[in-house]
């Protein structure tokens, strides 16, 4: 009996529709792309509920006859290629004629289309591949596909759909890197009654900027090589711009949008002495190559692509990026002529005078003296402290009269402010704190139960590099890490203030201007409620731009809340629905502003600090690890025997 029997086309285009159509995003990719091979010069994509309900894409493209509309949506239907050898010299975005069909598969599609020298258009109704209706109807020049209820007949693949936030996300990300690559194209998206982006357009540079904002323009440098295997042409951030979340790296090769961990690697290794640890720059590069030295038939979505030349590519693109840095970034130049330059004294220093070179080296960039920090370094888990490094600059000018080295101020200063911590929640210390006793810290940590076995056994503590504090137990010697101890005190904190909703606002004197993209703004949206709870005052202005009125109450003025922002959006941006709960949205934001608000490593620490910082730890409800799983306190057992 035979049992092998050949798929209905339905059913075929549905299983394709599962890798070519994975999300509304997709959608809108392949309609995108088959009217910018249309040759259209405007094109407008309007979606309803992030693409759930429904998706149009209006162009000026040439448009379509009557027979071309309805040979469309047969699989494996395109007018971009006719025999294999074709794939290996493309020029256009799409090639498979896949997409109409698989669409049409899975969604309820209407098409109207006309061209130029046709006076009347052409209507067409497709519902899970089945046509509906064809007939004549006016319209304009060029196509507009309306996609409605998609993975109407396959509701398991549309349960599978995430949030509309999450799918908007995708919207917008497909979207940008299409007008990324064309900006000589005008593209609209509206959101349903917001419209997200209206671009006009223009240049390469002007693009970028109407999608990331002017910031942008002031960050970027230009890159451009010509060579036999392919130019490079674009922008890269410069050094100084560099980020920890939220840069913006795209490649592009022949107008298509690509991944290429090989080539990122090449841009890092361009910058690696330039830019601090973790952090990287923003850059858009496009790679113009040899339609026959690539293969872009790799993958469904297009986005992986092969290269004959890769490593040659790779020596080039690393190279474009050196000189680009190296060309329109200025370096810093120490003048070491001090002839007939006075000396001036330095405040403390025994041998009284230094060099005015030496006074232009260490002259500190990010010091403001319009901005004021309390006088401790930790205060009962308080932001960040910079006084140690700090100087007292009326003492400072006051030993410049006498020209004589001042002795430095010895009076003591109080470490604990009279304010509580936040506004005076959760248990800020205050004037006149006495630190616990011997007795009374040895009863908290042996009380707590993940450190039952801990018994402090001196009140002596020592600072090891200004990283580690050490203290003596009865196991052994416990080992501590400053800043991992702050952050895990400070977020546990937020996160009970983000979950009674009861954190104190501090309005600022002068707001402070952010700047998101539409992708952002969509995030930030969806985390608003949260940063209000922890004391955060948002203000939109329009155009991606918003005001901070109000930052959370107790938060030192060193901290760059500006930054803060970018990286907690940046993070729910990238994190593909990981922040789709308000416990996770919570953890995020309590974390992000721990790690910029805990004091940092090489800070010197008092005896009191040290005390107050190890008895807070070991309140918390987890002492041993920070909230990414990085180890906070290590225990040195058996000292003895490793003497002997």
């Amino acid at each position: 009996m035979d049992i092998i029997q050949l798929l209905p086309d339905a059913v075929a285009n549905q299983i394709a529709a599962g890798e070519v159509i994975e999300r509304p995003a997709s959608v809108i990719k392949e309609l995108v792309e088959n009217s910018i091979d249309a040759g259209a010069t405007t094109i407008t994509v309007v979606v309803t509920d992030a693409g759930k309900t429904s998706i149009k894409v209006i162009d000026n493209g040439k448009g379509m006859s009557p027979t071309d509309a309805r040979l469309a949506f047969e699989h494996h239907a395109t007018s971009k290629i006719r025999k294999a050898e074709d794939l290996f010299s493309l020029h256009t975005m799409g090639f498979r004629g896949e997409a109409l069909a698989t669409i049409a598969a899975v969604a309820q599609v209407e098409l109207r289309t006309r061209q130029a020298q046709d006076d009347v258009g052409t209507l067409i109704e497709i519902a899970g591949s089945e046509v509906k209706r064809q007939e004549i109807v006016g319209c304009s020049v060029g196509s507009m596909f309306s996609v409605n209820n998609i993975f109407f007949n396959i509701p398991a693949r549309r349960r599978f759909l995430k949030t509309d936030a999450a799918e908007l996300n995708q919207i917008i990300t497909i979207f940008e890197r299409i007008a990324l690559v064309y900006p000589n194209i005008a593209f609209t998206l509206n959101t349903g009654k917001i419209e997200k982006y209206k671009l006009r357009a223009g240049s390469q540079l002007q693009r970028i900027v109407d999608i990331f904002g002017h910031k942008m323009q002031q960050d970027l440098v230009p890159v451009s090589v010509e060579t036999s295997v392919c130019n490079i042409s674009g922008f890269v951030g410069k050094p100084e711009s560099s980020k920890k979340k939220g840069a913006r790296q795209f490649f592009f090769v022949n107008g298509r949008f690509m991944r290429h961990p090989y080539f990122h690697k090449a841009v890092l290794t361009a910058l690696e002495r330039l830019l601090p640890a973790g952090e990287q720059v923003s850059y858009f590069l496009y790679l113009d190559v040899n339609p026959e030295d690539i293969d872009v038939n790799v993958s469904p979505t297009k986005t992986e692509i092969k290269f004959e030349n890769e490593q040659t590519i790779w020596q080039i693109l690393n190279a474009a990026v050196k000189e680009a840095i190296g060309k329109f970034c200025d370096v810093p130049v120490i003048d070491f002529n001090s002839e007939n330059r006075p000396d001036i004294p330095v405040f403390g220093c025994t041998k009284g005078t230094f060099s005015m070179e030496s006074l232009t080296r260490s002259k500190s960039s990010n010091y403001n003296p319009f901005k004021t920090s309390s006088n401790g370094k930790y205060a009962g888990g308080s932001g960040p402290r910079r006084s140690s490094t700090a100087a007292d600059w009326e003492a400072f000018y006051e030993s410049l009269q006498d020209l004589q080295p001042a002795a430095t101020d010895t009076k003591e200063t109080s470490l604990f402010p009279t304010d509580n911590y936040l506004g005076g929640q959760n248990g800020g210390m205050q004037d006149g704190f006495v630190p616990e006793s011997d007795a009374q810290q040895s009863d908290t940590m042996q009380g707590h139960e993940n450190n039952a076995h801990l018994s402090i056994e001196t009140g002596s503590h020592y600072q090891y590099k200004g990283t580690y504090i050490m203290t003596a137990v009865k196991s052994g010697l416990m080992v501590i890490d400053q800043h991992r101890a702050h952050l895990r005190i400070l977020y546990e904190r937020f996160m009970k203030q983000l979950e009674q909703h009861n954190a104190a606002s501090q309005q600022v004197l002068f707001p402070e201007i952010v700047v998101f993209n539409a992708k952002e703004e969509a995030a930030l949206q969806n985390i608003n409620d949260e940063l209000t709870a922890l004391g955060f005052d948002i203000t939109p202005l329009g155009g991606g731009n918003y005001a901070v009125n109000g930052i959370p109450g107790g938060l030192e003025a060193g901290v760059n809340v500006i930054t803060i922002l970018q990286e907690i959006v940046a993070s729910v941006v990238s994190s593909r629905g990981q922040y789709s709960t308000t416990e996770a949205v919570n953890s995020l934001i309590a974390e992000r502003l721990a790690k910029h608000a805990a004091i940092t490593y090489g800070e010197v620490l008092s005896e009191k600090e040290m005390q107050q910082l190890v008895a807070d730890l070991f309140l918390c409800s987890n002492a041993n690890y920070t909230p990414s799983g990085k180890l906070i306190v290590k225990i040195i057992d058996d000292i003895d025997a490793k003497f002997k």
